[in-house]
């Protein structure tokens, strides 16, 4: 399954805002309203949980300055990765697309395409107001 968020422009350089999605600590501010628990449990991955939806952890898996940061999941149980597509715009803003990716089985990616949909929205959403 492949979901793609709209692209928001962010008044950051492509290098400040690979910089920024490489801190993971800096997630908590782009997680939506209805979050129920964030805690960075490492350097490069943290774990969150949204009402209703199971806790989900994610580490950065591959940074590639200044126009990709990858992050995964770190249980198998969920396989997908969450990148984050970054393209400079000017000296002072870029423009970011998140683009996930899971192998999940039909009933699953019924299930969870709309809420995974949304989130990726809130996230890219809540970007451009970094």
């Amino acid at each position: 399954m492949k979901l793609e968020s709209k692209k928001v422009t962010v008044q950051k350089s492509a290098p400040e805002l690979c910089d920024y999605l490489s801190n993971v600590e800096n997630f908590e501010n782009l997680m939506p309203e209805n979050i129920s628990k964030f805690e960075v449990i490492r350097e490069n991955a943290f774990v969150f949980g949204l009402k209703g939806m199971p806790e989900i952890a994610l580490e950065i898996k591959e940074v590639d300055k200044p126009n990709k940061v990858v992050l995964g999941a770190i249980s198998d149980k969920l396989p997908f990765t969450l990148v984050a597509d970054i393209s400079e715009v000017s000296e002072n803003s870029s423009t970011v697309e998140l683009l996930f990716e899971g192998e999940f089985n039909a009933m699953m990616a019924m299930m969870i395409k709309g809420p995974i949909s949304k989130f990726i929205d809130t996230l890219a959403t809540n970007m451009a107001t970094v």
